[in-house]
């Protein structure tokens, strides 16, 4: 199923992403935020369990933010887990 994600407090605005019915990510991509690092989230989260992307990126920080675009990634996978 294709999934949006309205992020907050961080420089991507919003997160696209599929998760199939075995649990994987696919196909995430970032509007805005840090080009080349965003795509390598992507493109290592390819494929990956949910469950594992979460365990792996949640609460990563940016700066003084508090969260970080991996970070709000595992908020919009567990939004719709």
């Amino acid at each position: 199923m294709n999934y949006e994600y309205l992020t907050n407090g961080v420089c991507a605005k919003k997160i696209t992403f599929t998760i199939d019915e075995d649990k994987k990510v696919r196909n995430v991509s970032f509007l805005g935020g840090c080009n080349g690092n965003l795509k390598a989230i992507s493109k290592l989260v390819e494929g990956m369990d949910a469950d594992k992307v979460i365990a792996i990126l949640e609460g990563n920080v940016c700066g003084m933010k508090g969260t970080s675009c991996a970070d709000q990634l595992t908020k919009a996978l567990k939004e719709n887990l």
